[in-house]
């Protein structure tokens, strides 16, 4: 893994409801909060069907001492089940959760900055706002979600960015038009994106086809959205006669290393490609949800990332590649 994680036990405090969907989570790990910056993520362990996962959920706001953590979670349907188990929680109930870790920094000293957030893509966002502001940087605010009722945090950003932040309701077919926002963008701004895969995937075309630079468009995704609901499917694995079987809220890359399959990876989020898998048949449609490859790439179906991708309305074969370390002559 990139890190570590040094696990603690937190306590929760408090739970409020932002929206028909949406539930902000106030917790205090023993020893207190660790300081973290804009963008950062708590790791939590949670139960999914009965068996420990990981699932990652953004810091909301800017440290302070002597406030809790705070996450928000949309209660997701299509997403692993990480969120079923997030909004089952009460004050009182206690969990494990990792240090903060920052995978989405923002870099400071840019003659101005592009905010760009989908539904609960506003997580990571709200705090880069506030650490921005409180810097006296020229920041501009793009906010979107399927109506008014979802944009956790709306408010307050507009009480306290005013006519730097613009908001889309899908629901009156108020939508960003990608093109003409990235196609203002002056050389020197960057562009902060957290949002579904679909406004990932475009944001990241259009920035390409607009010839900007790479290193300049910065976002950041946990793996949880796709073009499908998920379903239950079946991993065939030709080279060892094997087939595994894939629940509705588990990964391809848990059933196999639970199946005692070997597959490298890494990062879980669908970012680093490490999982990546041949595919060999597939009689379904496969439900990239990664990051990692690019949409000329998906398009082929010949490769897939295990951590995150789907398959949907049928079956897959493939090879992981990773064939553990050879036997060492003269010892069984």
């Amino acid at each position: 893994m990139r890190y570590r994680a040094h696990w603690t036990s937190a306590q929760i405090l408090a739970v409020q409801s932002l929206g028909p969907d949406i539930r902000q989570i106030d917790l205090l790990p023993e020893g207190g909060p660790e300081r973290f910056t804009a963008g950062a993520h708590l790791d939590f362990r949670v139960f999914v069907a009965g068996k420990p996962e990981v699932r990652s959920y953004s810091l909301v706001g800017r440290h302070d001492p002597r406030l809790p953590y705070r996450v928000a979670v949309k209660a997701a349907p299509s997403s692993r089940g990480g969120s079923s188990y997030m909004w089952s929680l009460e004050p009182g109930h206690r969990i494990q959760i990792s240090q903060p870790q920052n995978n989405f920094p923002l870099t400071f000293g840019r003659p101005e900055y592009l905010l760009l957030a989908g539904g609960i893509g506003i997580t990571p966002i709200y705090g880069m706002a506030l650490e921005l502001l409180a810097r006296g940087a020229e920041v501009q605010l793009h906010y979107g979600a399927a109506s008014r009722a979802q944009m956790a945090y709306a408010d307050d950003l507009q009480v306290r960015l005013g006519d730097r932040v613009r908001l889309y309701d899908a629901s009156e077919g108020d939508m960003v038009d990608l093109n003409a926002l990235i196609g203002s963008v002056t050389p020197g701004v960057q562009l902060y994106v957290c949002g579904p895969m679909p406004m990932l995937n475009a944001a990241k075309q259009i920035w390409h086809a607009h010839r900007m630079p790479e290193p300049d468009l910065r976002f950041e995704t946990f793996g949880a959205s796709g073009r499908f609901a998920p379903q239950g499917f079946q991993v065939y694995l030709p080279h060892l006669n094997r087939t595994v079987d894939v629940g509705e809220h588990q990964s391809m890359l848990d059933a196999l290393t639970d199946a005692g399959v070997e597959v490298l990876y890494d990062c879980r989020k669908g970012e680093c490609g490490l999982c990546a898998v041949d595919v060999v048949a597939c009689d379904g449609a496969l439900d990239h949800r990664d990051l990692f490859f690019s949409e000329e790439q998906k398009a082929v179906n010949d490769r897939m990332c295990a951590c995150v991708s789907r398959v949907v309305n049928g079956g897959i074969s493939i090879d992981v590649g990773y064939r553990g370390e050879p036997p060492v002559p003269g010892r069984t």
